[in-house]
């Protein structure tokens, strides 16, 4: 876990040049803030609470080496990531683990992973670094201003504590024209799940997420993209699809995902 001072990060190339500590903890101002401010707050103090609140780096003290969504989420995820990312570009993986399903045609100038297990940032081919921290202890990123193209979050927005500093840290971190992509499903570990998250609706995740952006000056209107499992006419898979029709699940992940620019997106 990395609180302060920071750990190193673990490279496979060069060193990665990082930001000096600034505080993050003024309160926001709707009328006064500026370009990369928070200027309202979107989760109440209840709704930041977890059912388990032991610290996070307990919980993901053992690396897990498994995918938390299907194979269909995974396809569509990663073709919304060819469609919308370049090559050459700079890219962080938020939140990420040992499998960022970016497209493995597409070269990317760098590909920087942030994560609460190092054994399972380490397993990931893609990552030309990583760094270690919980943020929900402490929302500065220890990298520069300004220099990503695209900041992912994959099935994890469910867990932060103080999004809106994260955010704001996105829009930090990222070029003007960057593209943040936050995309989610319904799974998730209960007990660490904001009570925000974990008591909503599909809609109603969708629209945090929407407002997490919204909070913060500067990103554009964001997107919203969904992708739903078909209400039936279609056989099923396997023989477990079946069984689970029966009991009104239904067989496959839906795919939501939240888009915006810093500043102004790109034509």
């Amino acid at each position: 876990m990395l609180c302060t001072p920071p750990q190193p990060l673990h490279s496979s190339r060069r060193p990665l040049r990082t930001a000096p500590r600034c505080s993050n903890d003024a309160q926001p101002s709707p009328s006064t803030a500026a370009a990369g401010g928070v200027r309202r707050l979107v989760l109440s103090p209840e709704g930041r609470a977890k059912l388990d609140p032991r610290p996070d780096r307990d919980f993901y003290a053992f690396p897990r080496l498994v995918t938390h969504v299907d194979d269909g989420f995974i396809a569509t995820l990663t073709d919304l990531y060819r469609d919308r990312l370049r090559a050459g570009w700079d890219v962080l993986d938020l939140m990420s683990s040992w499998v960022s399903h970016l497209p493995p045609e597409v070269q990317f100038q760098r590909v920087v992973g942030h994560g609460l297990n190092a054994q399972e940032l380490a397993r990931n081919p893609r990552l030309d670094y990583f760094f270690v921290k919980d943020l929900n202890r402490d929302q500065q990123l220890e990298l520069e201003d300004g220099t990503f193209d695209a900041v992912l979050c994959t099935v994890s927005v469910q867990y932060l504590q103080s999004p809106e500093k994260v955010f704001a840290e996105i829009f930090r971190v990222l070029k003007p024209g960057g593209v943040c992509i936050v995309s989610f499903s319904n799974r998730m570990f209960y007990e660490k799940a904001v009570s925000a998250w974990r008591d909503g609706t599909a809609y109603s995740r969708v629209q945090l997420v929407t407002q997490y952006f919204q909070c913060v000056e500067g990103f554009t209107q964001p997107e919203v993209i969904r992708k739903l499992p078909s209400a039936g006419g279609s056989s099923p898979s396997s023989p477990l699809d079946a069984v689970m029709r029966l009991f009104g699940v239904a067989g496959s992940d839906p795919f939501y995902a939240v888009i915006s620019y810093r500043n102004f997106k790109p034509m």
